[in-house]
């Protein structure tokens, strides 16, 4: 794997942070000429595309494929044709929204993806059957999760982009990309980082309970649009198997994750403890939602929506890929602008956590909107680009200076 890998992923998660910050500004004082819909379009794209998949190709390529086969072209080639298309989407999105071009480039990334679960699933060698469980099954919601995308097409032509089905594939899309593929990976990556050594039937009834759940939990949104009793029990099953998967990965990984947290730096114990937190209150929001009139409300208030939504992305993926990042010296915990970098960022993203659930709270108790929000939003969302500025700016800088394979490491 090639360093420039990771600075091509910082790259495109800095210019995703470059859209929300306008996006966010546009609240303040909307700009002549730009659709605020199309660029939402090209933030979620490049970000969910640009950087996470993007991240996980290096990682799991990094972890799992023995070296001397990492250095085969086919991997740098296909990483080189996927950033393509993320740069297609980055491009066209914001442009013209979905649309031919746009599309062409998503359905791209989409055949690419499909080559890496293709190369992943015959090269890769995990150490452990846990690494290799939770990876192959993050592999296989990747997949799941397109074929949402593949029904929009249909959606539209037969009954609309106002229909209930249209959504839903939307939802179910979304659902298994951050709940499936992209927490699945982590969790194989996180896994492989702290050495996990657990007894294989208490792994399994994890696996098995956790499995269960993220299926289950698709039923919250669509009960959104599917209004059924059914829905909110299947989630209320899922939202308490996932609770008892947690409890049970706790008691029986607690003392392998204190000897890992005792062994790191206590930036890597910040930036871990970041995403394990959010990984906890994500569980615990579930668990307030199981209340009939919030789980409804959680859908029409956007503040709660947009906030759950970075809380997963920004919180517990980001948190979890930047401490792989400080581990494995992909950033260099000595260097300045890395270590800022990152602590500013975190601010940035607790400041805009903390307003858009207060906003949220606000509007759900009809108290209206806080003084000067979308102001306060736009200024604490500054810190998030600030931060992934200084790191992408400085990696950019080193690699100008040092063309160096990711093994010769740190920077």
């Amino acid at each position: 794997m090639k360093k420039h890998w990771i600075v091509i992923c910082f790259a495109n998660f800095f210019i995703a942070s470059l859209m929300g910050l306008l996006l966010r500004w546009m609240y303040v004082s909307p700009i002549e000429g730009v659709n605020f819909q199309f660029l939402m379009h090209g933030h979620s794209h490049v970000a969910m595309l640009g950087w996470v998949y993007m991240m996980l190709y290096c990682l799991i390529v990094y972890h799992f494929v023995p070296k001397a086969t990492q250095e085969k072209r086919i991997f740098n080639r296909l990483f080189w044709i996927t950033e393509l298309a993320v740069v297609g989407m980055m491009l066209d999105f914001p442009a013209h929204g979905y649309a031919f071009i746009s599309i062409l480039f998503s359905t791209l990334h989409i055949f690419c993806s499909y080559y890496f679960v293709r190369l992943i699933w015959k090269k890769a060698r995990p150490a452990t059957m846990s690494e290799k469980t939770m990876l192959r099954t993050a592999l296989l919601f990747m997949v799941f999760s397109t074929f949402g995308v593949w029904c929009l097409g249909p959606a539209v032509g037969l009954l609309g982009k106002s229909s209930a089905f249209y959504q839903i594939c939307i939802q179910y899309f979304l659902h298994f990309q951050f709940n499936g593929w992209f927490l699945f990976a982590v969790l194989a990556l996180f896994f492989k980082q702290i050495k996990l050594k657990i007894d294989e039937k208490k792994f399994r009834l994890f696996y098995t309970l956790f499995v269960i759940a993220t299926i289950m939990t698709l039923a919250l949104p669509v009960s959104w649009f599917l209004p059924n009793p059914i829905f909110y029990w299947i989630n209320v099953v899922g939202v308490v198997l996932q609770l008892a998967a947690a409890v049970l990965f706790i008691q029986n990984a607690r003392s392998q994750l204190q000897v890992f947290l005792a062994t790191l730096s206590t930036l890597e114990k910040t930036v871990y403890g970041f995403a394990l937190f959010s990984l906890v209150l994500k569980i615990g929001i579930q668990l307030v939602v199981l209340l009939p009139e919030l789980a409804q409300m959680s859908h029409q208030i956007r503040n709660f929506v947009i906030g759950y939504i970075h809380l997963t992305m920004l919180g517990i993926i980001t948190g979890f890929l930047f401490g792989f990042a400080l581990q494995n010296k992909f950033l260099n915990i000595q260097n300045a602008f890395h270590k800022w970098g990152i602590q500013v960022f975190l601010i940035g993203f607790v400041a805009t956590e903390i307003l858009l659930f207060l906003q949220g709270l606000y509007l759900y108790f009809d108290m209206g909107i806080l003084p000067n929000y979308y102001l306060s939003l736009f200024i604490g969302s500054v810190p998030l680009a600030t931060g992934l500025l200084m790191i992408t700016g400085n990696l950019l800088s080193h690699v100008k200076r040092k063309q160096v394979s990711i093994q010769n490491y740190p920077i």
